[in-house]
């Protein structure tokens, strides 16, 4: 199948496409289209013989609010019915996961955020993921062990990884402080109570 650029009027949105965005991200994809058009030629849109979109629908939209004239596409114009339905359904799978740890340790999170990546955490934890020496976060902690009790430590060692368990486990942001005031250099920990901790677990999955 070759690709070809054409008019961008002359394409069609798939009204029957199940697959919507979000306004935020919408916009962030318009923004990645007026910045890096290029992408475009390595991921055409893919319409059928009469124009209407199978593949690229909110790509389509983007590029008209983004001011492009035309835009590269595949035809597929060989397909059934039924294997243009497939085909919109399984162009819209994520059949991978992100490699967490990975992203965490090599990728900016808040580049990743502004890339349109679903990263799920918020603004204010993008921002002391980019600054782990911030000395604005909220308040230093204070928990004993108690040796009465059972536990188990949980070590994370990326900011992501650790993020996302503050997150499911409902934890605030807090630093550790020495006496005169500066954070320690080591990580944060925390002292739970299991049950709870146990049914927000369950409750995620």
């Amino acid at each position: 199948m070759n690709i070809v650029k054409r008019p961008i009027d002359e394409l069609k949105l798939n009204p029957d496409n199940p697959r919507h965005i979000k306004q935020d991200k919408y916009k962030k994809l318009v923004a990645s289209i007026r910045e890096f058009p290029e992408m475009l030629d390595l991921r055409p849109i893919v319409v059928d013989s009469e124009g209407i979109v199978l593949g690229g629908n909110m790509r389509l939209r983007a590029c008209k609010e983004a001011g492009l004239k035309e835009v590269p596409v595949i035809y597929a114009d060989q397909l059934t019915e039924e294997q243009k339905r497939e085909f919109i359904i399984k162009d819209n799978v994520g059949f991978g996961e992100w490699d967490w740890d990975v992203l965490g340790n090599e990728w900016d999170p808040v580049v990743l955020d502004a890339w349109g990546l679903d990263v799920p955490f918020s603004k204010d934890e993008l921002t002391e993921m980019a600054n782990p020496d911030n000395a604005d976060t909220e308040n230093p902690f204070a928990t004993e062990i108690d040796k009465e009790n059972n536990y188990v430590v949980l070590k994370f060692d990326t900011d992501i990884d650790w993020i996302q368990a503050k997150t499911l486990l409902g934890l605030r942001t807090e630093t550790a402080r020495r006496a005169n005031g500066k954070p320690w250099s080591s990580g944060i920990g925390r002292v739970l109570d299991g049950p709870k901790a146990i049914a927000k677990l369950s409750n995620a999955n």
